[in-house]
């Protein structure tokens, strides 16, 4: 029996927008903290700016905002120094991708045991509907009445050319599959990036119609698990297989396919190849949107070198604090 429950890391009132995705996402990050066991005075929450960034003053746990695209930085400072805490950064697209974009792929390339979550709406809420760096092109908003005319970046994309260990998906009002991915990335040692996919009520309504309910999920998404095949569709009906370098959707027994012909998921394999194609798919395109965790592969990481550095240092020096090292020199009297 865990020791801990979801009411142990509340605090506050969640001051959002009436169906506003942090909404859930909050709910399923409390539960899984519960199912994961830290206790709350072992746990740091750190945020930059945004609506997102609000969610530190609902954790009872030790919490930080900072600035704007700076919560990686912090979040890299904590863990090193403080290597035994269990850190979770919460950033959206504009906060962590824009301003903070930067931060992310260093903290993705140093492997730094921190587990990175990305709410994404593909817009600026707090600002009032401007467009943000994972906005699709041709998006009218308040900064673009024409339409963008730039490509967005793709989070899977960006972390898996950052050289990213971990990286998982889930829509922000699915509890159980939030929840695995969140305890997933706990159980990961160095950085791990979860994609949070979710609807800003306001400015940007929509954005996940195609996964935004059960039933939608059942036919536009595929939940991904390891060591287990790529099928999904409403009643399991449709598979992924692999063609030339890349994949298609297969229906099983049409052109006599079988379970057998469908891909096995692995998220342990190095090799990046398979795993990009899964978390660049989209319903647009013909294909699945992949939820879960796609990609989950160990590796040093920063803090734990650092740390190790130092103590190899420590070890070979004759003094170690300040007042050894007064004594350990030539001493000068002043008269």
């Amino acid at each position: 029996m865990n020791e801990y429950t979801a009411q142990d890391f509340k605090k506050g009132q969640p001051r959002w927008c009436p169906g506003c995705g942090d909404h859930f996402f909050l709910a399923s990050l409390h539960k899984a903290m519960a199912d994961i066991g830290v206790p709350p005075y072992e746990t740091v929450v750190i945020s930059g700016i945004g609506c997102s960034s609000r969610l530190p003053y609902y954790m009872n746990t030790y919490a930080m905002q900072t600035i704007h695209g700076r919560a990686a930085a912090v979040a890299t400072g904590v863990k090193v120094v403080n290597p035994k805490l269990s850190i979770w950064q919460v950033s959206g697209d504009g906060d962590g991708l824009a301003i903070g974009g930067n931060h992310f792929i260093h903290a993705m390339r140093r492997n730094i045991d921190i587990n990175m979550i990305l709410l994404n709406n593909r817009i600026y809420g707090l600002t009032k509907g401007q467009y943000s760096p994972t906005s699709p092109r041709g998006f009218v908003s308040k900064s673009s009445p024409y339409g963008t005319v730039e490509d967005p970046f793709r989070p899977a994309e960006l972390c898996f050319g950052a050289r990213g260990h971990f990286f998982a998906r889930a829509v922000a009002n699915d509890g159980p599959c939030t929840v695995d991915i969140l305890k997933a990335a706990h159980a990961h040692k160095g950085a791990a990036v979860c994609e949070i996919l979710q609807n800003c009520v306001i400015f940007n309504n929509g954005a996940y119609d195609s996964v935004y309910t059960k039933e939608g999920r059942q036919c536009n998404a595929i939940y991904v698990e390891q060591g287990k095949p790529l099928i999904f569709g409403e009643h399991g009906e449709m598979g992924l297989m692999q063609e030339g370098f890349g994949l298609k959707v297969v229906k099983l027994g049409q052109n006599g396919i079988t379970e057998k012909d469908i891909l096995i998921h692995d998220a342990h394999c190095r090799d990046n190849t398979l795993q990009l194609k899964l978390a660049m798919m989209d319903n647009e395109h013909g294909f699945p949107v992949a939820l879960g965790v796609i990609r989950d592969v160990d590796a040093p990481t920063y803090d734990e070198a650092v740390n190790e550095q130092i103590e190899e240092v420590k070890a070979k020096k004759s003094y170690h604090n300040f007042s050894e090292l007064l004594e350990t020199n030539d001493v000068w009297e002043v008269k």
